[in-house]
Formats: C-alpha cells, sequence, structure tokens
C-alpha cells in the first residue's frame, strides 16, 4: 500500500505534520493503535489525538439506512444526481426520481415472470440513448449466469422501440443499432465470473464502450457452487465480488443492476429471495443489505476504498405480472406499473 496521502483529510496542518513526521502511512495504522500510544507517537494533545481519530471514522462512516418513504421523498437530496439512466418508462421514472443512480449497485427482484429480465433489457437499450432521452450513449454488458442470453426477446424489444420510445424522434431510433453494443458473457461458475468482472468488464469500462452492466444472476452463482454448511466461503466471494462490482461502478460512473428471483409467501404477501437449492432456505434476505455490508467490511479491513459513500446500493421488489406493459409477450395481465415495486429502499 502506498503512502496515504494526509492533506486530503480536514485536519489541521499540525496534526498532518505530525502524522509524516511519525512515518504513518495508513489510516489502518491509526485504528490500531490506542489514543495514548498515538498521544506518545505524535507528541500531540489529547484533543489533538481526539480530533484527528473524529475526522478519520466520519470519513469510514458509512451511508445511514433510509426509509422507503424517505428515498421517495428524497428530502436530503442524498440520491440526487445530474444525470441517471431512464428505464424507458416515465412511471418507473417518476417512481425513482429520474431512473437508475448511475453509482453503486441496483437490485432487482421478482417472481418469475414478473418482468425482471424485460426491465433489464429494456435498459440494455436505454442506455445507447443520447442523454437528452435518458441514456448515456454507450453499450451494456449482460452477465448470464444460469439461462442463454434472451437474444429473440431483446429483438422484439429492438422492433419495437418506435411504440415504447414515442418520446425520440423516429430518426434518432433509427440510427442507433442497438444491437451492436450489447456485450453478452456467460458466467457459469465463479471462476469465470470473476475472470469476466476483472478482466473484459473492465477492459469495456475503460475503453466508453458500455455504462450499464447486468448480471442475471448473482444469487444462481452460489446456489450450485456452495452447500449449507460452506456460508463462511460463500460470504467471502459475495464480498469480493461485491467489493470489485462497487470500484467498477464508481470509477466508471456505471450501473450494475443484479437481477435475483423471488417468490412470494401465501401467508403473509410478502417477497422473498428463491429458497438455495442446497438447504430449501431463502438464500440471502436482502442481497442490498450484504452488498452494504461488504462494502463497509472492505473498507474497513483494507481501508483503501473511498467509493463506500458514494455507492449506495437499491433494492427494487418486482411483484405482479407487469411484462405486458413492457413489451413482454409472455404475459397478458392488466396491472399497472404503478404496483410494479413492492418496496424501494436505499442502503
Amino acid at each position: 500500500m502506498g503512502e496515504m496521502d494526509w492533506d486530503q483529510f480536514d485536519l489541521n496542518p499540525k496534526t498532518i505534520a505530525a502524522l509524516k513526521k511519525a512515518d504513518i502511512k495508513s489510516v489502518k495504522e491509526i485504528l490500531n493503535l490506542s489514543g495514548a500510544d498515538l498521544q506518545r507517537l505524535m507528541k500531540l494533545s489529547s484533543a489533538d489525538i481526539q480530533c484527528l481519530l473524529k475526522t478519520i471514522s466520519h470519513t469510514l462512516r458509512r451511508n445511514s439506512m433510509l426509509t422507503a418513504l424517505q428515498l421517495y421523498q428524497d428530502k436530503d437530496h442524498s440520491t440526487s444526481q445530474h444525470q441517471k439512466l431512464s428505464l424507458g418508462c416515465s412511471v418507473l421514472d417518476n417512481l425513482l426520481k429520474g431512473g437508475i443512480p448511475l453509482v453503486g449497485i441496483t437490485e432487482l427482484a421478482g417472481e418469475s415472470s414478473a418482468g425482471k429480465t424485460q426491465i433489464c433489457l429494456q435498459l440494455c437499450l436505454c442506455v445507447q440513448y443520447p442523454y437528452k432521452y435518458g441514456g448515456l450513449e454507450s453499450g451494456a454488458v449482460y452477465i448470464c449466469t444460469e439461462d442463454v442470453f434472451p437474444s429473440k426477446r431483446l429483438q422484439q424489444l429492438i422492433d419495437q422501440q418506435h411504440k415504447l420510445r414515442a418520446d425520440v424522434p423516429a430518426e434518432i431510433i433509427q440510427k442507433i443499432r442497438f444491437g451492436n453494443s450489447i456485450f453478452v458473457e456467460q458466467a457459469a461458475d465463479l471462476d469465470t465470473f470473476q475472470q469476466c468482472i476483472t478482466k473484459r468488464l473492465s477492459l469495456l469500462l475503460a475503453r466508453g464502450m458500455a455504462r450499464l452492466v447486468v448480471i442475471d444472476s448473482m444469487a444462481a452463482l452460489f446456489r450450485c457452487e456452495f452447500g449449507p454448511a460452506e456460508s463462511a466461503l460463500k460470504a467471502r466471494y459475495l464480498q469480493t465480488f461485491g467489493a470489485q462490482l462497487h470500484s467498477l461502478s464508481t470509477r466508471f460512473r456505471t450501473p450494475i443492476m443484479c437481477i435475483n428471483q423471488s417468490h412470494s409467501s401465501t401467508w403473509n404477501n410478502l417477497v422473498q429471495p428463491a429458497a438455495d437449492e442446497t438447504d430449501g432456505q431463502p438464500d440471502i434476505t436482502a442481497w442490498t443489505l450484504t452488498w452494504s455490508s461488504i462494502t463497509r467490511h472492505w473498507k474497513h479491513e483494507d481501508f483503501k476504498c473511498s467509493v463506500c459513500s458514494s455507492s449506495p446500493s437499491i433494492l427494487l421488489l418486482l411483484h405482479s405480472r407487469v411484462g405486458r406493459q413492457l413489451g413482454d409477450s409472455r404475459n397478458d395481465k392488466d396491472e399497472s406499473l404503478t404496483d410494479a415495486f413492492h418496496t424501494l429502499r436505499k442502503i
């Protein structure tokens, strides 16, 4: 680890000089020492040391949790950005204050045939539109971990863009070669997935060829790889992936969309993640809770992550059959999209 640039912290010059003179090179070193040890080593007063620790702690502290109502009202504008990625649907865009945040991981969970894949396919098209129409003028990476890529459904959506995106002039839609800017990756195991996100995905993002990443789905990788007695190893893998994805999202201002299938409880009408095939229990109750814990753990362990305060995790729980409104020919229900998202939560 390289030497820490203490000038980036909100510290007085005397404290910064003392840190450099004491040859303290990382935040980790500070937190591993007691207040008395720091006072002796840096030759500062107790008040100066307490101010140092408070500043460091505030820097590392993760975002506080917000309720769905607070996020909807956006009172403190914590999710406001100059640009968001539109979903291509005015109802959903209004619900999400303009669309999907560019920085962070968004999880889309719902029961089978609720329209999860359809939303993500639509996002793969929306990201290619000009900024003026809610796009990012770039491509998308679609990582399949379980099923083959739904190319037929994608082509149906492309053919219907002139109807689905009536807000965009026809000549603009005709100029976009949607199919040429969607990069499909198959990653059926953890090693392949790791290679994908660390090499090929990073390269595409660095070259500006993609500004959206869809993972369909993250849970499938862990259902087939781990048994019920390997929860610690599973958590470690998830920690690594979450940290890497958060880092990529922040570095390239690219939204990460993770799909997770869930089932509806007949007892309480709650939406829960799909059962783990290894033990019959729900996989991980809320993957975004895990992402948030991952980021916090990664940050406190390595003390070199600067993305945590700006990389929220969003959980969208999709219920009912809303595929028809999203252009999915598999469904013929007429539920309103206003009720499509059961809950919206920021971690």
